[in-house]
């Protein structure tokens, strides 16, 4: 059976896909494996006492680079969207590259992507999306195009014409619209571990943004926070992943937490409401789909993950086996050995396939 190209697989399909997922220990590109990652320690089971509040605006967080912050305007209203502008180190290569994070992280959380890009001659603008880290926290309806417009504006006032777009998880959908809307500024487009890979809302009921911000409110606690980070990590914790952890949970202890839980509440929606999956096929700029296989966010990853890139005009796939949601923080330096690799590719050639040579992704017998 050949591999589904709709943008919404049957669960049927992806149920049988997620019984043979375990046996995918091939990377696209015919990747090694590594031994696990050793779990150092667990993570403690309540939060620690000298944990603190974080602010709304973060500006108890530490950030690895200065913050700058752009003017923004979203429905009529001022906001400020915050930024770092990450100079290379050394000889530039003059090639900018733009990273979206994910729904349970911010700019910083990308500090040993931006160290390893800025080392090798990149500069790097990493971007707090309007609703999380540094900037604004505004309670209004979220969608996909307001931080693609946003960073459109940044690269405008930056004087910067070209630009690599990088996005992981929910940023990955960022990425894709940011593609799909921006062609000409978009010189590669990559997509790591990212989330909304099928159309969600088929046989799903809608739900509105009280009853959704009721759930935050009110189901949002030290365990839910961490079992969500830890779901990320299958080879075991590390003690380094609890400061994301703490950053998150502590918006809970804030008295500014019932704003961040509506504002959280409508950055979930989006996930329901704006779907990326029917735009992939329109996206020419040369592309890379790269990520862990056992990403236990979604069913079988890597079959969805090649969905998008036989959608995709001129993709490569990256699969790393045994691998979760986060190789940048699990195997740093395959991870980026690979992205560094896509992101000095010239742009106007086409993508490495080889990878539509193997059975990454593929059903059996197909």
């Amino acid at each position: 059976m050949p591999i589904a190209r709709h943008a919404g697989i049957p669960p049927s399909v992806l149920a049988s896909r997620v019984r043979r997922g375990r046996r995918l220990l091939v990377a696209a590109t015919v990747l090694a494996a590594a031994g696990p990652a050793s779990a150092q320690t667990g993570p403690p089971a309540e939060p620690p006492a000298d944990w603190e509040a974080t602010a709304i605006d973060y500006s108890n967080v530490p950030y690895p680079h200065p913050v700058s912050y752009l003017d923004v305007e979203v429905y009529g209203n001022d906001y400020r969207l915050a930024y770092m502008d990450v100079a290379p180190a050394g000889t530039p290569n003059r090639q900018t590259v733009v990273l979206f994070h994910g729904m349970n992280f911010f700019a910083a959380g990308f500090r040993p992507t931006i160290e390893t890009l800025r080392n090798e001659g990149f500069r790097v603008i990493a971007i707090d999306r309007l609703g999380f880290g540094r900037s604004s926290k505004p309670i209004i309806h979220y969608n996909l195009h307001i931080p693609a417009r946003n960073a459109k504006r940044l690269l405008d006032v930056l004087g910067i014409e070209r630009a690599a777009i990088v996005g992981h998880s929910m940023g990955g959908m960022v990425a894709t619209r940011f593609a799909s809307t921006y062609p000409e500024t978009t010189t590669h487009v990559a997509m790591v571990n990212q989330i909304g890979l099928t159309d969600s809302r088929p046989g799903r009921e809608w739900t509105d943004a009280d009853e959704n911000y009721a759930s935050v409110l009110d189901g949002t606690t030290y365990q839910s926070v961490l079992r969500g980070h830890m779901r990320y990590y299958p080879n075991g914790w590390r003690p380094e992943y609890l400061e994301w952890v703490k950053v998150q949970y502590g918006l809970t202890l804030s008295g500014d937490w019932p704003r961040m839980a509506r504002v959280r509440a409508a950055q979930r929606a989006i996930l329901y409401e704006d779907p990326v999956v029917y735009e992939w096929q329109h996206i020419a700029t040369k592309a890379l789909v790269i990520g862990g296989a056992e990403d236990r966010l979604v069913a079988d990853y890597p079959a969805l993950a090649r969905n998008v890139a036989e959608q995709l005009q001129n993709a490569q796939l990256v699969i790393f086996p045994e691998v979760g949601h986060s190789p940048q923080f699990e195997i740093p330096e395959r991870f980026h050995a690979e992205l560094i690799r896509f992101l000095r590719s010239d742009p106007d050639e086409p993508a490495d396939r080889s990878w539509r040579e193997t059975d990454v992704g593929r059903p059996p017998g197909s």
